[in-house]
């Protein structure tokens, strides 16, 4: 692989850009590129793949496996959570590709943990990073403990990503409802709704695949996001990026303005955790940095890649540009097009939230990929699934749910602030319940 044009394949199910935007820089850096994704999804429109194949919503795995033996690939990325946990399922199915997905991911003996937040932040805790108090939920016994000593909780689940598996709760009977909902198991008929209507691949899969999952209630941090992207090869931390979300899609949404930012305890924990779990590729921590302390406190990994993979500073250049050095066995690129600010406006997520909060207009760096103009364009849509007629039919019958940007500087700190965001998001639910919601700082996690 050194010392030659590595081939990387982008695995994608989700409708989000990062995948785009990382694949565009991988090529830039002298990859040789192919995709899986849906059929329309943004990845299409990149100049310079060799090669696209499409999920087949009712045989996802089967697609993931035969594109894997027939491509060949030195390297797959992950770009959401459910390949990563197809490429887990994999490892242990299809022994001739084991070895590619342990050079993709890093060490087999990770995989438990990665997919694990209770293991993930209790291999935290042994390595001497600060997480927030926890446990693992057994029944109702360990809620009703819980709250004889904590008025606030964090109820999680895993297998889920982008906030769908977290649940804020201020009392008992909130935990209880959180505990029922987030146990219950994933029902057909939703799943091919998902498939159908929001053309997600895995959704069958996941249906079909997924085992009791394990909840954690954690302690609620009072305090504002903060979040890292780290690329790594064979448990070397090759480079990182940290940033502060300033404005966050709506409640339950992703960072769509950040600031840059350097933090030595953050980017310890991400060496650390690279080293131990033997971590190959890219992956997002999710940190809440506490008010009164300052401190940052872990509080998810997510084992696959973020949405700052491809922005490129000058004195470090970007991840895509790291790994991409990596796989070749040479030394990182000099920055060839950094962004000029430290505030960044992601590109096109951040359209709405610069329309609403002007005063981040000036000052921030607007993330567009003017070199992919068909991307650029496209991005600026609505995604492919949403203008289907099939998805315009039920949407009219069921309108999407959408949120309204939130400006974190004028949500924290305080814990009076905190609990106001806690109480616009259980307004807010998608259920249209008001006993069970998600915590917006908490559920910044596809950043």
């Amino acid at each position: 692989m050194e010392r030659r044009r590595p081939s990387v394949l982008m695995a994608a199910a989700k409708w989000w850009p990062l995948s785009a935007r990382l694949a565009a820089v991988l090529i830039r850096h002298g990859c040789r590129v192919s995709a899986l994704c849906p059929k329309g999804h943004p990845l299409e429109l990149v100049y310079g793949l060799e090669r696209v194949e499409h999920y087949a919503g009712v045989r996802s795995l089967e697609s993931l496996a035969g594109t894997l033996r027939e491509g060949c690939p030195d390297i797959v990325i992950p770009c959401d959570d459910g390949v990563v946990a197809q490429l887990h399922a994999l490892h242990h199915q299809e022994p001739r590709l084991r070895s590619l997905i342990e050079r993709s991911l890093g060490s087999a003996q990770s995989f438990a943990i990665v997919s694990n937040r209770f293991k993930l932040l209790t291999t935290a805790v042994e390595l001497g990073i600060r997480v927030p108090e926890m446990i693992l939920l057994a029944g109702k016994q360990d809620l009703e403990a819980w709250h004889d000593a904590n008025a606030n909780a964090v109820l999680k689940i895993d297998g889920d990503s982008g906030g769908k598996g977290v649940r804020i709760s201020g009392s008992l009977r909130e935990s209880l409802a959180a505990w029922r909902e987030l146990g219950a198991p994933l029902r057909l008929s939703t799943a091919w709704k998902r498939l159908a209507i929001d053309r997600d691949p895995l959704a069958l899969w996941m249906c079909r695949s997924c085992a009791e999952r394990e909840i954690i209630i954690q302690r609620l941090i009072h305090g504002r996001p903060a979040n890292s992207m780290l690329a790594c090869r064979n448990g070397e931390l090759l480079s990182l990026v940290s940033v502060l979300p300033l404005v966050a899609d709506g409640p339950t949404g992703a960072a769509t303005i950040v600031q840059r930012i350097h933090d030595d305890r953050m980017a310890q924990a991400a060496a650390k955790l690279a080293k131990r779990l033997q971590l190959t590729g890219f992956f997002g921590l999710d940190f809440m940095i506490e008010t009164d302390t300052g401190i940052p406190y872990l509080i998810e990994m997510n084992p696959r890649c973020t949405q700052l993979g491809h922005l490129e500073f000058a004195d470090q250049g970007s991840l895509a540009g790291a790994f991409a050095a990596n796989l070749r066995g040479e030394l990182p690129p000099p920055a060839e097009r950094p962004v000029p600010l430290d505030t960044i406006a992601i590109f096109p997520q951040a359209l709405q939230a610069l329309d609403r909060h002007g005063r981040y207009r000036d000052r921030s760096y607007l993330d567009v990929p003017w070199d992919e103009p068909r991307l650029a364009a496209e991005l600026q849509l609505a995604p492919w699934p949403e203008r289907r007629w099939i998805a315009r039919l039920y949407h009219a019958v069921r309108p999407i749910q959408r949120t309204t940007p939130i400006d974190f500087d004028h949500l924290v700190p305080g814990v009076d602030e905190t609990a106001r965001v806690v109480n616009i998001r259980l307004r807010a639910a998608n259920d249209g319940s008001a006993a069970v919601g998600g915590s917006l700082a908490h559920e910044n996690s596809l950043l």
